[in-house]
């Protein structure tokens, strides 16, 4: 496994596309409605704790968790239940969600308060109560996360602010404006986790940000490591060995070189909510792509039709090629502009059809840039190939379930082959014991 890791340097030069990074957050007013999937995390999906017709309020929980790897869902809005319905989700899941109606008056729910935290226990089940999960894109729990069986044993926070994908600018956003609980999130979690030092990893191409948490950090133990400006920077595997100079064994976690990753945006909740006790209920994202009109970082009520926050933004210039939530290099596919937006969302970009239109395929010429470029050394040609001819011993020699599906093989392919997507099939192949 070391022969893979300590290539992080490589990766690739993506463009850096960041027309948002100086503008401020706005708030977009009420929605028409909220659909609440009950699936928007990793894990077992939350069961509806309401039925059509009642009423509830801001911070109310609509969904329970379905488990210990699942989290809470909360309504962003005091309104009726209308429905309990069935979803699509994007990777073509059929997911529960629940719809509320909007009264405007948004009440809020008697229970909310900040929460009584007083020592590692406490803090943990606040951040559970909390319903937060990675809002990095990940999606998973925060409370398990930070119940790692080896608690002792870890000793460095590191806090992913790379924001490497092209457009997205919303966790540079929440360093700049919200620079107190950044802090304030990432001293709690030191405190009570009992880890003495903090690394708040960063690009190199947001001096603002860097800036702005240098000069506020005021205790010892907490650092900004200024990061490569390269893809997938980000990635917790890569984010570790860059911070800290440790590798992430595989099989393995974070967890197992001394080591709990949180997302910017994540820590500075863990802070809000500390202090006011309401759950997670909207977030920040960034609106961009060559035909949206206006451009913009806009907090959001979690569930809004994506379409709504998009006439938010003044609409669209011309019918779309493709909508994605999340980055160009990473997002996944907006099939219905009625669709919701979700915990993990940082993005919703909106592309021509000219913009999205897929190259034509090509012959593999052998250049091996894809193995140059992969930041886990992996022979994505030579993976692709064992897929197509449902070789899964072959994929397994060639760790293919390491892929992180970063996207990095497919944009420096010169012959613009699919190959990150042939991958992930070659994953649920895998998991599938050979069935394609």
């Amino acid at each position: 496994m070391g022969k893979f890791l300590k290539r992080s340097a490589q990766g690739a030069e993506v463009p850096h596309t960041k027309r948002t990074s100086n503008l401020e957050t706005v708030v977009m007013p009420l929605p028409s409605k909220i659909v609440l999937s009950m699936g928007q995390h990793t894990g077992a999906p939350a069961s509806p704790a309401v039925a059509q017709g009642d009423q509830v309020y801001v911070g109310t929980v609509v969904g329970k968790a379905g488990g210990f790897v699942s989290a809470d869902i909360h309504s962003g809005v005091s309104g009726t239940v209308s429905e309990i319905t069935t979803m699509t989700a994007s990777n073509g899941a059929k997911q529960t969600a629940v719809v509320i109606i909007p009264d405007g008056e948004q009440k809020v729910d008697p229970s909310i308060a900040p929460p009584e935290v007083t020592d590692y226990k406490s803090f943990v089940d606040a951040v559970r109560a909390s319903g937060l999960v990675g809002l990095g894109g990940a999606g998973f729990p925060a409370a398990v996360k930070l119940s790692p069986k080896n608690l002792d044993e870890i000793d460095t926070l590191v806090i992913n602010g790379a924001e490497c994908e092209p457009y997205i600018t919303s966790d540079n956003r929440c360093f700049i404006e919200d620079t107190h609980h950044v802090l304030a999130g990432i001293k709690a979690v030191m405190k009570y986790l009992n880890i003495p030092k903090c690394i708040i990893g960063i690009e190199g191409n947001k001096p603002e940000a860097i800036a702005k948490m240098k000069a506020a950090i005021d205790v010892a133990g907490i650092e900004v490591k200024e990061l490569p400006c390269c893809y997938p920077q980000g990635a917790e595997k890569v984010l570790i060995e860059n911070c800290t100079g440790r590798e992430v064994p595989f099989p393995g976690l974070p967890s197992d070189v001394g080591v709990i990753v949180m997302n910017v945006t994540s820590v500075a909740f863990v802070s809000k909510y500390m202090e006011t006790g309401m759950p997670l209920i909207t977030k920040r994202l960034t609106v961009d792509g060559d035909i949206v009109k206006e451009p913009k970082n806009v907090e959001v009520i979690i569930g809004t039709p994506v379409e709504e926050l998009i006439n938010f933004c003044g609409g669209l210039t011309e019918e779309p090629g493709k909508v994605l939530y999340g980055g160009p290099m990473m997002g996944t596919c907006v099939a219905d502009l009625s669709q919701p937006i979700l915990k993990n969302n940082n993005a919703i970009l909106a592309f021509s059809k000219a913009r999205a239109h897929t190259p034509k395929m090509t012959n593999c010429i052998h250049c091996g840039r894809c193995v140059n470029a992969c930041p886990l050394g992996l022979a994505a040609k030579d993976i692709v190939q064992a897929y197509n001819k449902g070789n899964v011993e072959m994929l397994q020699e060639l760790n293919a379930d390491l892929c992180m599906s970063c996207g990095t093989c497919s944009f420096v392919c010169p012959a613009k082959r699919p190959l990150a997507p042939s991958i992930a099939l070659a994953k649920i192949m895998m998991k599938n014991g050979g069935k394609k």
